[in-house]
């Protein structure tokens, strides 16, 4: 019922449904890092969904923490090569760590 009037393709006795991809005017993500050719390189829980989302826009605008210049970044830490990235914008970023702040024990 759901696949009435889509195509569908039979793999291994399996039928599946083809569906086209999302394409996007407009991709905006965020990076940790990249160098000046557009490689990035995310942290944490950004990798799950920013590298997708990058490339399934016709454009794709990045803001990263840190620009650096190209050929430094470690070819096997880049996470999304240059060529779907089509701005980067160094962003004002505040980190806001928590200090850990005591008092001394008084003494008994």
């Amino acid at each position: 019922v759901i696949a009435e009037g889509k195509e569908h393709k039979d793999f291994n006795g399996q039928t599946y449904i083809l569906e086209t991809g999302l394409v996007m005017d407009l991709s905006i993500v965020k990076a940790w890092k990249a160098d000046e050719t557009g490689n990035l390189v995310f942290r944490k829980t950004a990798r799950n969904f920013n590298p997708p989302a990058a490339t399934c826009g016709k454009v794709c605008v990045v803001e990263v923490e840190e620009i650096v210049p190209a050929g430094t970044l470690d070819p096997d830490t880049i996470h999304l090569p240059g060529i779907y990235v089509h701005r980067i914008i160094q962003g004002e970023h505040e980190k806001r760590i928590e200090q850990r702040t005591v008092r001394k024990r008084e003494s008994a």
